[in-house]
Parts: C-alpha cells; sequence; structure tokens
C-alpha cells in the first residue's frame, strides 16, 4: 500500500481498530504514525518491544490489602488516562513474553486490569526482510489488526522530503530514484540508503552548518549513512546543484534556459518535471507561467515526457494549473496518449 492511501484509512477507522504496519526497517513507518497522531492532536507513546523485558511492559507487582496486583508502567498508565496513539514498533522481534502482553493490549484493549481509553489508538510496526531476525507472528494476533504491508512510492518519499529536507537532497533523490532504498544488488551487512537515512543525513549535514555548499565532510558522513555509491553520486551531483535549473526559471523565464535543458540527460528532464509538480501543487500559476509550462512541454524530447509531465501536474489536483495548462496542451497530451495505444 502506498503512503498516501495509508494516511487517508488509518485516522479515519474506529479506535478501537488497532493497525499493524508491515515494511523493511528505514521506510518511515514511525514517521507515518506520528504525522498521524499530529493530525489527530494526540500525544505519542512510542515503545521499541525489541527493548523491553516483560516488567517493562506489563508493570510490577505490588501487595494491596492482602491481593497482589501490578502496578502499569508510566507509559501504559498515561494510555489509559488520557487519549494517545500507541505506538508498539518492533512487535516481531520482541520476545514471547512481551508480544503475548501486546496481543493482551490489541485484543482486549487492556493489560492486567488496567483498560485503554476508549479514545485511545494502538498503532504497532513489523520489520519484514530475510535480513531481520525476528520472531514470527500468531496469525491470531495478526487477525485482530488491520494490517497491510507498505510500500513508499518514489512520490510518497518526494511529497514528505519537500520542505523538510534540504533542496539539494530532494533534487538528488528526485532525479536518482535508484539511491532511494536498497536494491536487489545490495550486499548483506552493507550500508545502503532508505529514507529514514536520507533524513539522518539532512540532520547531521544542518546540524553542522554544512548543508549550504559541499565540503570535504560530505562524502565522509553520506558515506557512513547512505552507502558508498549513492555518497560518490550525491557528491558529484551536489557540486554542480547550483547550475539546476529550477521551477520558477522555467516558470518565469522558460527561453533563458531552453538551451541549457536541451542538453539534459532522461533523469534530469524528469527531475524538472517533478520540481514543476511540486510548485503546481501549493502555488496558483499565472497565465504566462502555464504558457511557459506548456512551451517547455512541446519542447520535451518524447511523448512519453510529454505524457509524463501531464500526469504528473494534473496529480496535484490543483484544478485552476490544470484547467490553464489542459487548454494550451491537452490536444497534444490526447494525441500522444492515442498514438500509445495504437
Amino acid at each position: 500500500m502506498d503512503i498516501k492511501t495509508f494516511n487517508n484509512i488509518a485516522p479515519r477507522l474506529p479506535a478501537e481498530i488497532a493497525v499493524l504496519i508491515q515494511g523493511p526497517t528505514g521506510i518511515g513507518k514511525s514517521y507515518l504514525v506520528k504525522d498521524i497522531a499530529a493530525g489527530l492532536e494526540l500525544p505519542v507513546i512510542d515503545r521499541r518491544l525489541s527493548q523491553m523485558s516483560e516488567g517493562d511492559m506489563v508493570g510490577l507487582p505490588e501487595l494491596v490489602d492482602g491481593t497482589t496486583r501490578f502496578c502499569p508502567p508510566d507509559w501504559y498508565a498515561q494510555a489509559c488516562r488520557e487519549p494517545v496513539v500507541l505506538f508498539m514498533d518492533e512487535l516481531n522481534r520482541a520476545t514471547p513474553e512481551v508480544i503475548q502482553a501486546a496481543f493482551q493490549i490489541v485484543l482486549d484493549r487492556e493489560l492486567n486490569g488496567h483498560k485503554l481509553h476508549p479514545d485511545t489508538r494502538v498503532f504497532a510496526a513489523v520489520n519484514v526482510g530475510a535480513e531481520y531476525e525476528v520472531n514470527e507472528m500468531d496469525p491470531a494476533l495478526l487477525r485482530r489488526f488491520w494490517s497491510i504491508e507498505l510500500e513508499p512510492t518514489h512520490a510518497d518519499f518526494l511529497d514528505w522530503a519537500e520542505g523538510r529536507l534540504a533542496p539539494v537532497i530532494v533534487d538528488f533523490i528526485r532525479q536518482h530514484e535508484e539511491h532511494l532504498r536498497p536494491t536487489a544488488a545490495t550486499e548483506p551487512g552493507k550500508v545502503a540508503p532508505n529514507p529514514a537515512s536520507w533524513e539522518r543525513l539532512d540532520l547531521s549535514l544542518k546540524h553542522m552548518g554544512e548543508v549550504e555548499q559541499p565540503s570535504d565532510v560530505w562524502y565522509p558522513v553520506a558515506l557512513g549513512m547512505v552507502g558508498v555509491e549513492a555518497a560518490i553520486s550525491l557528491v558529484e551531483f551536489a557540486k554542480n546543484w547550483e547550475n539546476e535549473v529550477s521551477a520558477e526559471d522555467v516558470l518565469d523565464n522558460f527561453e533563458a534556459v531552453a538551451e541549457q535543458i536541451k542538453g539534459f540527460e532522461a533523469s534530469k528532464v524528469n527531475g524538472l518535471i517533478g520540481k514543476l509538480a511540486a510548485h503546481c501543487k501549493d502555488n496558483e500559476w499565472k497565465a504566462s507561467q502555464a504558457a511557459n509550462v506548456a512551451a517547455f512541454a512541446n519542447a520535451l524530447p518524447s511523448s512519453e515526457m510529454l505524457v509524463h509531465l501531464w500526469n504528473q501536474v494534473s496529480g496535484t489536483s490543483n484544478l485552476k494549473n490544470i484547467q490553464k495548462l489542459h487548454k494550451l496542451i491537452g490536444k497534444k497530451v490526447v494525441e500522444a496518449v492515442q498514438a500509445s495505444r495504437s
């Protein structure tokens, strides 16, 4: 499932329906849960079950009037006292005792007699992949979740990264999708990129004050977070990034950059199309800007790229911009689609 579909469904489910997110590490499962919690205006209680003991999970016993009862840990007591988003990460890497306690929370919405608040929402996540040492999930537990396999797309990452990560990193991933996540050729145990590692790289470069211009630290920092191939490619890209054509360059004066764009490789053209779509999403184009985008579209080297541009712009759901562009290139797009089907 892609992130857009997940974000549309998960917050609208009843609070008593627990959500299980399955996927490889580093794809942004925890970020998704935190974003949903922010949209619901609820605090997040984030617990990594692989690092918890049975006592951390169920609490400790105390003697009251000659009988024993369990005192819940502070995080669980909060989930009982007020509405929260309770996120149990790495569920399938926990001990059997911790998994059993999680089962009771999901199944009965209580733990040792302490009931969750009626509006508390439960999310869990499991890592999948041959490189992980995991415990097999009980089918009875799985049946209690709305369980999905999360498969974030390249567009999902760009939507999330725009405005959060440094523009140079966003543009790099836009043009080099192959470096977003590990490939089938990635050797087990080797450092490889994933969405979370790009976020950590961005955070590190910003903290060091090195994100504005590539410096001697870029390669070693990137090497330890995204691996050799991605680090080399990023540094080379960043050295020439100031010469990149922006969406604003096309929108405001396409004629001035038309010759430069002609020499672009397909990946750079597609990257520029992505920049235009990102701009279209949150801005209303002037008539002159729509005309410049149409001129750019008419100069594209293939009908496939023309259709790709149209799909990207129409996918933003910005009706005013779509209508303006449709008047200018709609007929040509239809002809290109028909030609591809014949």
